[in-house]
């Protein structure tokens, strides 16, 4: 799919181009991010974003600048705005600007210091923009994990300035519950709406040609990880596991994604002498072909918000195995239903339950387990959020 051409507000203030191929009445709602990198977050905004503009509604995506590998996949429907800006506390001016220009009907943000711009913006402004946050990491565990100021900062601030949203929604009961607890903000004030992971294009997606030969070589089953490789992800834990799945049968691991950690795991790897059966392929467009194919998908995290390749996962048929962490997975398994839950940290459990999981059948949930999951099903109630059958002056 091709690329949008992005509108750069903030080389030509005066000025807002028409995009082909978008309704043309009515003020728009946009989605305001740092960018589109490849995370969990960025890629169920521009899910939430796509479902909105093929309902019809006008729809602009505001980045604080056009990095990141997701852009190539922008429908042409929507317009991408771009702020320039390469940090996202510098694009408070240019927002404030799209904001008084524009004069959105929302303005939807996702991310930490993404929500606090866009609700300081839309305040700055003094206009009618309904301004909806949405939360998606556990704060908690990233405090007791973190020295840094920032994280302690950032939960005060919210919590201190959460009057100024119309709507906070998190992305799963777990969030909203630590959410509360870490930032002083009300838990009736906190809503949950389930990340629109399964989309209309993850069938089609999920039938076509793998990107990695070990997928469709015939040979001994896959163990399939995915994300970013940073701590909080632990893929450390499941190389570790990994080595002791060898020990009982024959598979081979593949983690796709890039990250920090990347030189670690490599390291790791060669130690444990697993050179020939493990891979590292970086990120991949589409990982869910990979995923159709793999014997079974293993999340390790320490902790999440909502893991989004686990209900990926599951929609397309693989079976599952993830570490009980704060928070998702446990709502995502039913309590392990759909999947077996291991102890966070414990790699001779989450390597037990591997084994299992590569032995045993492929079971799909029902549609109704995975439908609070769907874009239409999130695209519902985030509508509802943005009130746009409200009166707008």
């Amino acid at each position: 799919m091709r690329s949008p051409a992005a509108l750069d507000i903030a080389a030509d203030p005066g000025r807002i181009d028409e995009m082909p191929g978008r309704p043309a009445a009515g003020p728009p709602v946009a989605f305001f991010l740092p960018s589109l990198e490849g995370g969990g977050a960025e890629r169920v905004t521009l899910n939430l974003a796509a479902g909105f503009a093929s309902r019809g509604v006008r729809t602009d995506l505001v980045l604080g600048n056009t990095g990141g590998p997701y852009l190539s996949l922008v429908p042409p429907a929507i317009r991408v705005v771009d702020l320039k800006s390469n940090r996202v506390l510098r694009s408070f001016a240019p927002l404030i600007a799209y904001l008084r220009r524009e004069r959105p009907r929302a303005l939807v943000a996702a991310l930490d210091h993404a929500n606090l711009v866009a609700m300081a913006a839309a305040r700055v402004t003094g206009r009618k923009t309904r301004t909806v946050i949405s939360l998606h990491c556990t704060y908690t565990k990233q405090l007791q994990d973190s020295a840094g100021l920032r994280l302690t900062v950032i939960p005060w601030l919210l919590g201190r300035f959460h009057r100024w949203a119309d709507a906070i929604v998190a992305v799963s009961e777990g969030v909203a519950d630590d959410a509360a607890g870490a930032t002083g903000i009300p838990r009736a004030r906190i809503g949950v709406i389930y990340n629109p992971v399964i989309t209309p294009a993850l069938t089609p997606a999920a039938a076509e040609r793998p990107s990695h030969s070990w997928f469709a070589d015939g040979g001994s089953p896959v163990v399939l990880g995915v994300g970013r490789l940073a701590p909080q992800k632990n893929f450390r834990l499941l190389v570790e596991a990994f080595a002791g799945v060898r020990r009982s049968c024959e598979a081979r691991l593949v983690i796709l994604g890039e990250g920090p950690e990347r030189p670690d795991l490599e390291q790791l790897v060669r130690q444990l002498g697993l050179q020939d059966v493990v891979s590292l392929p970086g990120f991949v467009d589409n990982p869910y072909s990979c995923m159709a194919r793999a014997g079974v998908y293993v999340l390790s995290s320490d902790f999440e918000g909502l893991p989004t390749a686990l209900i990926e996962s599951l929609a397309v048929g693989t079976p599952v195995v993830s570490t009980d962490c704060e928070s998702g997975p446990r709502e995502i398994l039913h309590h392990g239903t759909f999947g077996e839950l291991v102890p966070v940290g414990d790699a001779p459990a989450l390597a037990l339950a591997i084994a299992r999981a590569l032995k045993g059948p492929r079971l799909c949930p029902p549609p109704e387990v995975l439908r609070p999951y769907t874009v239409d099903a999130a695209v519902e109630q985030f509508l509802e959020a943005c009130n746009l059958d409200a009166p707008y002056h």
